[in-house]
């Protein structure tokens, strides 16, 4: 790290803007997987268990058990190029960077590489020093967003010159992206045809995080209402449900899976899915969504499931970021 950046010798005007996704593995095999469940899940947001129980269930059971059936949905989703998330997340920064071009933009991920801490250094050797930090998660919960303002702290723990620094915890009410999610959908069923019903699935949390205070569940629900009234559905047409749960305490409800089933058994033919908890397509949008929930709604009767896309680096998402961001940017930018 550059000693002349904590001693004001190196000072750049231009504020930084750090855009954080969750973060991926760095190849679809078991040991690059295991590596990443192994960091994501020893963090105390995420599992909150006392760590002489939860360690040894994690490396002797769940590591060994998991990472080769996890490596595989990896491969069935991964690209030439990588990582949906990865491909989808750097296009995105790039996309917010061209609308701001008087910031520094970077991209960092909570788990895996480029580290948040590993960002942060090199933004501190350009003698950046006034930080954004946008959490790429529309709906704030301690276990996403609270985990980022985390590993930020812990990287700035030791800094001489600490930054001045304002971070956005979420953006679930945000009227511009709100607009963008529900034109995405609109578009993509007057192109492809109109399921009988939208489902709007985000990713779960054990109930017990919502009882002790978070806001992620009534977030969830705020942003799907606001949505479904673009769209102009009727309280028939859409629902909302919490999918990817772990463990087996109980999670938010309904699950996607049992809802997909029930929709299926009770006469819906065709059904569209859309994810806005997710910023950009994921394994968890095109595999468990697209690929694995398509197929359990199909043999429980059912025609069609339609996976409609995250917003990824289309315009108006980039759009929607560099708006926040300017936001919380007034009276730094130059």
């Amino acid at each position: 790290m550059s000693h002349a950046y904590f001693d004001g010798q190196t000072d750049d005007q231009r504020p930084l803007l750090l855009l954080v996704n969750l973060g991926t593995p760095e190849a679809a095999n078991p040991s690059a997987v295991r590596r990443y469940l192994a960091e994501f899940l020893h963090d105390y947001r995420v599992v909150d268990l006392t760590r002489w129980l939860w360690c040894p269930i994690l490396h002797f059971a769940i590591l060994p058990l998991r990472s080769s059936k996890v490596a595989r949905n990896y491969a069935r989703v991964w690209t030439e190029r990588g990582s949906p998330l990865a491909v989808h997340s750097q296009a995105l920064a790039e996309a917010v960077a061209r609308e701001l071009p008087e910031v520094r933009v970077r991209l960092a991920m909570r788990y895996g590489r480029p580290a948040v801490a590993e960002v942060l250094r090199a933004a501190a050797a350009e003698g950046l020093h006034r930080i954004v930090v946008l959490p790429l998660y529309p709906q704030y919960s301690a276990s996403t967003s609270g985990s980022v303002f985390d590993a930020v702290a812990r990287a700035l723990l030791r800094w001489r010159r600490v930054p001045a620094l304002r971070f956005i915890a979420d953006y679930h009410r945000e009227p511009d992206w709100l607009a963008a999610v529900a034109d995405s959908i609109r578009s993509h069923r007057q192109r492809e045809g109109a399921g009988e019903l939208v489902l709007f699935s985000f990713h779960g949390l054990p109930q017990r995080f919502i009882a002790a205070g978070d806001p992620y569940q009534a977030q969830c629900l705020a942003g799907a209402q606001a949505i479904a009234e673009q769209l102009g559905l009727d309280a028939g047409q859409w629902r909302v449900s919490f999918q990817s749960r772990f463990g087996r305490e109980p999670w938010l409800m309904p699950y996607t899976d049992q809802t997909l089933v029930e929709l299926a058994r009770s006469g819906t033919r065709r059904v569209d899915v859309v994810c806005p908890g997710f910023a950009v397509d994921c394994i968890e949008t095109l595999d468990e969504i697209a690929h694995e929930n398509a197929r359990l709604f199909v043999e429980n009767g059912g025609e069609r499931l339609t996976y409609i896309p995250c917003l990824n680096d289309r315009a108006e998402h980039a759009r929607v970021l560099a708006g926040l961001a300017r936001r919380e940017l007034a009276g730094w930018a130059n």
